[in-house]
């Protein structure tokens, strides 16, 4: 179809809207124009709806280019705007403060604007909606403005039926097609995908757009996945790609860091091949500046390669359908972006000169992303080597952890757990938090904790134990606060003394099911000067009880009120009397691990006290394999079967043997490190734990995943025997790596 240009109204200094002939773009454009100039307006917009994704999509938007800015590209149908209630309400809609200072009142444009929408209707049938945005100085929109705007609306609206009646498609493209004033453009070619044809700096002006939104999505990523998703809304998209792939350096070979689209094929081709390869990629790398063509030169042709080579553009590499684009921060190249197309094309001037832009601010957040990555890794690894690598077997009182850092904007915190078996029967249980979110509060958690455990080794009560630790905390010079919480309990009697800092008081859960706090003075919190020494108070612990032990970063950001959440926490999972301390701790760091809840690490310590009773004591052992033991598997076999016997369960010894050369091969293999092994046999079930220092679940997975599912699994036929002989397993992480227990249930 032939289109024609828009027409001129000369009365109005506009064009008009009723077009025939003209397609979508054209359309849109005539009525922003009109609109624009008709109010006196700065800019001018249409938003067309996305009915897939429930929102408005900005189409088309015309004026200078600061007001065209502040027009959101997308808008929720709950989102607080003039453009949005015209469109729920059918009215004309004036937004007159959007700038308010009132706490009830919000708005989504905080510049100095006003706006006026008006609904883009015909024969009930709702198109879309116009806005006009103006200076605030300019005052409130008059009715005869309003009704001006809602004429040119309805003619905009019946253009838009003539053109569905034609059969063209109206809907918008994911990105807006931008219109400056004319008086600020000089003329320019029209590149398709661009812009409106004829229309001077049209082109530009909407190349500018994904730019200005590849940068501000940039600005807000923390992780390589958030830039992947800003790269396919603004990189991807607008040039029409099939599929890109991120790539970085190491060691000499290409990584992939994430890909969009159609990518599969390109992940294979380009993950783990080397830099010293003669591939576009590892040109890329070089940045060398080469010229794009639809097709590449011969390989064997080196003179036609040459000239291949001769025109320097942006340091692009590729053909007309792969393009390599090298991202560089202020010093070298740190990624490439690998992009695909469904078939040749070539790239003007124009468009090189948007991707030499993008490049930079990709290759800058890439960078930012990687450093970031490594500062929390260096101090993550601090506070997980920190932490207590198992947890002492204690014949009446089970225990267990769960540790969870804060989400990837937050570095490491200074939260821990601790359990220390002393003579005479004693435990000593502990959790404490550092103030803060850094390599310092990770310094500080260790030494506390080393001085906490020094003290209680040395036989000091808990309130001992806080005031010097106190003391020796002041002597460090560090600013930071700690508030922490030592329980002493006498497993035979069953008295535990409670000492806070700080620290929430620890809960319990008796075996009626009844949760209860075990109270004890506040104090002031490690750090803080002290006029009076530290207060404790003792409590009964009855046989059966479970103990909870937590930091605030688990309750803290529930409700206003942290120790009723923890104690509904405590009250999830199980709700028998003697309930699973795996499966607890699961259930009370369930909510913890959702992504709104991630703003703060978090210690778990859970502690089961079996009391003393006689024959029904649980029995445990323990056996500890050295990491690369080719005779570990071999040394659980037989230290299962022992046990067992010993203890006159024989018949679960062949399943268990199994269960546990399957378990200890996984973690020899795919760990790589020690791992622990722990038996312990009650009245009714005997309970099985592997422990080692990889914190990623085994994942029993069968041959026929799909190949990136087995690229993250620990796959094999070995879990699914286990798999298929327990009914139940659980993998429960904490700060030092998982665990992998499973209970099998003793015949009456």
């Amino acid at each position: 179809m032939t289109s024609s240009r828009p027409g001129r109204d000369p009365n109005r200094g506009g064009a008009s809207v009723a077009i025939h002939g003209a397609d979508l773009a054209e359309v849109l454009y005539c009525a922003a124009r009109e609109a624009r100039r008709g109010l006196n307006a700065v800019a001018a917009g249409v938003y067309m709806p996305d009915e897939g994704e429930g929102e408005l999509r900005l189409a088309l938007a015309g004026g200078s280019t600061p007001s065209c800015f502040t027009l959101p590209g997308r808008m929720g149908l709950d989102t607080p705007s003039a453009s949005v209630q015209a469109w729920k309400t059918g009215e004309a809609a004036v937004l007159l403060d959007p700038n308010p200072t009132r706490p009830d009142r919000r708005h989504v444009l905080p510049y100095p604007y006003t706006a006026l929408s008006v609904p883009v209707t015909a024969d009930d049938r709702r198109f879309g909606v116009l806005t006009v945005l103006r200076p605030e100085t300019s005052g409130d929109f008059s009715p005869a403005e309003r009704t001006a705007l809602g004429d040119i609306g309805s003619r905009l609206a019946d253009a838009l039926a003539r053109l569905a009646g034609d059969g063209i498609s109206l809907t918008p493209g994911l990105l807006p097609t931008l219109i400056p004033p004319e008086a600020d453009i000089d003329a320019q070619a029209f590149i398709p995908g661009w812009g409106v044809r004829d229309v001077p700096g049209s082109t530009g002006a909407s190349m500018m757009y994904p730019l200005r939104r590849l940068a501000e999505l940039l600005n807000r990523a923390a992780t390589t996945d958030e830039i992947v998703a800003a790269a396919r809304y603004c990189v991807m998209s607008p040039l029409h790609a099939r599929a890109l792939v991120l790539l970085c350096a190491k060691e000499g070979r290409l990584w992939v860091l994430g890909h969009s689209g159609d990518s599969s094929r390109m992940v294979r081709d380009l993950h783990g091949t080397g830099l010293d390869a003669r591939t576009p990629a590892a040109e890329a790398f070089e940045g060398r500046p080469l010229s794009v063509h639809e097709k590449r030169a011969a390989d064997n042709d080196p003179l036609a390669d040459d000239e291949a080579r001769t025109e320097l553009f942006l340091p692009l590499v590729g053909d007309g359908q792969f393009i390599d684009l090298p991202l560089t921060d202020s010093k070298q190249v740190v990624g490439v972006c690998c992009l695909s197309f469904s078939g040749p094309r070539g790239f003007p001037p124009e468009e090189r000169a948007l991707l030499g832009m993008m490049a930079g601010l990709l290759g800058a957040a890439v960078e930012r992303v990687r450093l970031n990555a490594r500062q929390r890794e260096v101090a993550r690894c601090l506070q997980r080597f920190l932490l207590p690598t198992r947890l002492p077997d204690l014949p009446r009182l089970a225990t267990t952890a769960r540790y969870r850092p804060a989400d990837v904007r937050s570095k490491a915190g200074g939260d821990w757990y601790d359990v220390l078996r002393l003579p005479n029967d004693r435990a000593v249980m502990v959790v404490g938090d550092v103030e803060g979110h850094s390599m310092e509060s990770a310094a500080v958690m260790g030494q506390v904790r080393t001085a906490v455990a020094s003290y209680a080794t040395e036989g000091h009560r808990p309130t001992t134990v806080i005031d010097r630790t106190g003391g020796l905390l002041a002597d460090l010079g560090t600013d930071l606060t700690v508030t922490c919480c030592v329980v002493a309990l006498d497993t035979l009697d069953g008295i535990a003394e409670v000492a806070l800092a700080g620290h929430p008081a620890p809960l319990v859960r008796r075996p009626d099911g009844s949760i209860g706090v075990l109270d004890a003075p506040a104090n002031l919190p490690l750090g803080v000067c002290a006029a009076d020494p530290c207060q404790g108070r003792e409590h009964a612990i009855g046989s059966g009880s479970v103990l909870m032990l937590y930091t605030n970063g688990l309750v803290g950001l529930y409700s206003a009120d942290p120790q009723d959440c923890a104690r509904e926490l405590l009250g999830s999972g199980d709700g028998g009397s003697a309930p699973d301390l795996e499966r607890l701790a699961d259930a009370v760091v369930a909510e913890f691990c959702t992504p709104q809840m991630r703003r703060d690490a978090a210690a778990l310590l859970l502690a089961r006290y079996e009391g003393a009773q006689g024959q029904n004591e649980p029995r445990t052992a323990g056996l500890h394999i050295q990491r690369r033991d080719l005779r570990g598997v071999r040394a659980a076999r037989g230290f299962v079967h022992d046990h067992l016997d010993s203890w006159g369960l024989e018949d679960l010894s062949d399943p268990l043997e199994l269960i546990v050369s399957e378990i200890v091969t996984n973690a020899l293999v795919h760990a790589g490190s020690d791992v622990d092994v722990r038996l312990r046999a009650f009245p009714d079930r005997v309970r099985l734990e592997v422990r080692d220092s990889d914190s990623n679940p085994p994942v029993p997975s069968p041959l026929a995943l799909a190949e990136e599912e087995n690229a993250e699994a620990e796959h094999g036929r070995g879990m699914l025997i286990v798999q298929t002989l327990a009914e139940e397993w659980v993998s429960s992480p904490n700060g030092r790596g998982k665990t992998v227990s499973l209970t099998l249930p003793i015949s009456s």
